[in-house]
């Protein structure tokens, strides 16, 4: 039986539809793209796949969630309709929210490249990325995603870019001491850590646009962190 707050109140309606514990992280991971059963599977450790099953069939009896064939191979895929895509603006205040209470990695922590790659985007300075056409591409311990900036834009995907202009490479308990300010990106660049292949201003460019919400603006000047081929 479906449970209702029972109050005539927005938040409360709001609520009632997406307000259950992993609702919100399913509809993380379509706002990526759409995805198998199987994908949203990995892409949420720690869920059951009778709970992630159920929580489904809740979204699609809303008109949030559809399953649809591709047009490659015929499998079935989940994908927000236009009323689920709605959520994004309260997910992406929701991931600047809880920015400040990332704190570390902890052991036992799942961590995946797309998570990053959202939260990213959601902070990002678009006052700084006005005039800025550039690609960054990044591998977190073998997840590569991309972003791009497009002239006071930025949109991110799964995956290696076709040219990017920049390409970072580090692990993930590295950027997770980088986002709470734990050690500066010139630090991680001579611990040889952080590993940063392009143009010293697209360098430039990152840390302005994403740096600040992430405390990269501490890292210092960035000229002396010269990129150069990751090893």
């Amino acid at each position: 039986m479906r449970r209702s707050y029972g109050q005539h109140c927005t938040l409360a309606r709001a609520l009632d539809v997406v307000g259950e514990r992993w609702t919100f992280l399913i509809v993380r991971e379509l706002l990526v793209r759409p995805k198998r059963f199987g994908e949203l599977v990995d892409g949420l450790p720690g869920m059951g796949r009778n709970l992630l099953s159920a929580r489904l069939q809740h979204l699609e009896a809303e008109g949030l969630v559809q399953r649809r064939s591709t047009e490659s191979d015929g499998s079935r895929v989940y994908r927000l309709t236009a009323d689920g895509m709605g959520l994004a603006p309260a997910l992406t205040e929701l991931s600047r929210w809880g920015v400040a209470r990332m704190g570390r990695l902890r052991p036992g922590d799942a961590f995946q490249g797309q998570w990053v790659m959202g939260t990213m985007v959601a902070t990002a300075d678009l006052d700084a990325a006005h005039g800025v056409r550039e690609t960054y591409e990044f591998h977190v311990e073998g997840d590569a995603f991309h972003l791009r900036v497009d002239d006071g834009g930025v949109t991110a995907r799964v995956g290696r870019a076709q040219e990017p202009d920049l390409v970072i490479r580090t692990r993930p308990e590295v950027l997770a001491d980088i986002a709470t300010g734990d050690r500066s990106v010139v630090d991680a660049v001579e611990q040889r850590e952080l590993a940063v292949d392009g143009s010293p201003a697209a360098l430039e460019h990152v840390l302005a646009i994403f740096g600040p919400a992430w405390g990269l603006e501490r890292a210092g000047s960035t000229s002396d962190a010269e990129p150069g081929h990751p090893s």
